[in-house]
């Protein structure tokens, strides 16, 4: 009977040396030496065991900003995007100008919105109106009524839109007038760091410009930044040419961007500055002010009266929120101060609405 006794608690502890796997420390001597361990269970793709090291890393060495950045990174990589944010947070919020946990929270902030892309319908239709209008020199109220549909390629996503604009003008002129234009855009990403913007829109009615044409490419950076440029065309009677700058910065839970647009004139060139600050509520929902100053234009749908204008200071007020996978909407409310004559001013009004309904099979 002893013997057999033996014999099982051999068994038994055989079995349990064999399933127990590998020992992780509990006590870490050499921080670098385990770092560097941590990073390569975490490429081998074994992150429940490198997020139990990095944990007890941070734990022991609570100063070793890049131990905590990459704790960061790992929660991300199985898809907790919030607990990783708030891993990285933490770090930022003794190290704000550490610029290696800025890059990794940019990073998760971009993985978390593709993620969420991920469980919206790739096709979808969508619809929208806006108006803009003033009372001086005279009434103008101009409106605008789209609908369109958009897919999600495997490259990016690109929409295509019918608007039909409707223009009523007080005295003098006492004008009433529509007009038609059909628009194409797309969202390429061209690689893991660049992508770009493409437009082109055709009408030939009288208010809406005869062709639209615009490209602009972004460059991200490290620590959360992203500079872009590009170029808008315009044709009305004549050709027409703005182009634009911008730096971008993501912070935490805040995107910020800083943009110039110049017009090219044959007497020189104008320019207009604009600040966007965003702050998200969620992985998509968000809430945008945008502040701006100048002449140009920043989203034109009638560029000749935003070129004949002097002077604008302008404050516009964005709310965008994904109700599910299937309904998001985005609403807008602007004003702007302008100066369209030598000695003239005048208060515009601005505001818009769009809503989206995704079809087809959620990926």
């Amino acid at each position: 009977m002893m013997n057999r006794s033996y014999t099982v608690l051999i068994i038994i502890a055989v079995t349990l040396f064999v399933n127990a796997g590998p020992v992780i420390p509990q006590t870490v001597t050499d921080a670098e030496k385990e770092y560097a361990r941590i990073r390569t269970l975490a490429f081998d793709g074994r992150y429940q065991e490198a997020e139990h090291a990095s944990r007890l890393l941070v734990k022991e060495y609570p100063a070793y900003g890049d131990a905590r950045v990459l704790l960061g990174r790992i929660i991300a990589w199985q898809g907790r995007y919030d607990e990783a944010a708030a891993v990285i947070d933490t770090l930022l919020a003794t190290e704000p100008g550490n610029n290696d946990a800025l890059s990794a929270l940019a990073d998760i902030r971009r993985w978390s919105r593709d993620r969420s892309q991920q469980v919206t319908a790739p096709t979808d239709i969508r619809a929208g109106y806006l108006f803009d209008t003033y009372s001086e020199p005279y009434d103008r109220f101009w409106q605008v009524f789209s609908l369109g549909a958009g897919h999600r390629f495997s490259w990016g996503t690109a929409v295509a839109t019918v608007n039909y604009g409707r223009i009523n003008l007080g005295s003098p002129s006492d004008t009433e007038g529509s007009d038609f234009q059909f628009s194409a855009e797309a969202w390429p990403e061209l690689t893991r760091n660049n992508y770009a913007y493409m437009a082109y829109a055709y009408s030939d009615g009288p208010w809406f410009p005869h062709h639209r044409a615009a490209f602009e490419l972004w460059q991200t950076l490290p620590a959360g930044f992203a500079v872009s440029a590009g170029v808008n065309y315009y044709y009305f009677d004549h050709s027409i040419f703005l182009g634009t700058v911008s730096l971008e910065k993501y912070l935490s839970r805040y995107w910020f961007s800083g943009r110039a647009y110049f017009h090219f004139k044959d007497i020189g060139v104008t320019t207009s500055f604009f600040l966007n600050a965003r702050r998200y509520l969620g992985t998509t929902d968000y809430i945008q002010l945008t502040l701006g100053t100048g002449t140009a234009p920043d989203e034109p749908y009638d560029i000749i009266t935003d070129l004949n204008r002097q002077k604008a200071s302008s404050v516009r007020l964005t709310w965008f929120n994904q109700l599910n996978s299937w309904w998001s909407f985005k609403l807008g409310a602007g004003y702007s101060y302008e100066k369209y004559a030598a000695s003239s001013y005048r208060n515009r009004f601005e505001g818009s609405i769009g809503l989206i309904r995704g079809i087809g099979r959620l990926k």
